[in-house]
């Protein structure tokens, strides 16, 4: 008896067609699932913006109110009616407590703590100018002549050899 072959010419045209379908799909698979997964990140993205547009809605809905208005001019700028005095009543532990955020990566302990003293904060131009003339006077200084680094060790001459 003669041996069969292994695989038919039929069984290989099948694995040909399968491989073919597999290759043509593929793209348009991959092309498929990433479109989703980008329709699926603008409708969040849509959700989103709806989500603070009714916010701003609403924020808007409360400036209409007089009365908002009022509370914050006098929460926020400090306003008060016609005929009151204003008072500003500054809390030291208040200060203190404020102090350690803006601390942490700012001055040493020695500034700004509660134990310290509290320095007067600078009006914005004046840090301005303090730090022109720092540059200026950075600028007009000598410049200091710096070191030659070290020559190998035997080489006495300044010239390549």
């Amino acid at each position: 008896m003669a041996a069969r072959p292994r695989f038919t010419s039929r069984a290989t045209v099948l694995v040909l067609v399968l491989c073919s379908l597999v290759a043509i799909l593929a793209y348009p698979t991959r092309q498929f699932i990433s479109q989703r997964a980008e329709i699926s990140a603008q409708r969040a993205k849509a959700d989103h913006a709806r989500q603070q547009v009714e916010q701003l809605r609403r924020d808007k809905a409360r400036w209409q109110d007089p009365e908002y208005v009022r509370a914050q001019a006098r929460a926020r700028l400090h306003y008060a009616m016609p005929g009151e005095t204003p008072y500003i009543a500054v809390d030291p532990a208040g200060q203190a407590a404020a102090q350690p955020s803006a601390s942490a990566a700012g001055p040493g302990p020695s500034e700004g703590s509660a134990t310290g003293p509290v320095k007067a904060a600078k009006p914005w131009y004046a840090s301005i100018w303090d730090s022109v003339d720092a540059a200026d006077t950075a600028a007009l200084a000598p410049a200091t002549p710096r070191p030659l680094p070290p020559s190998p060790a035997g080489d006495t001459s300044p010239h390549d050899h």
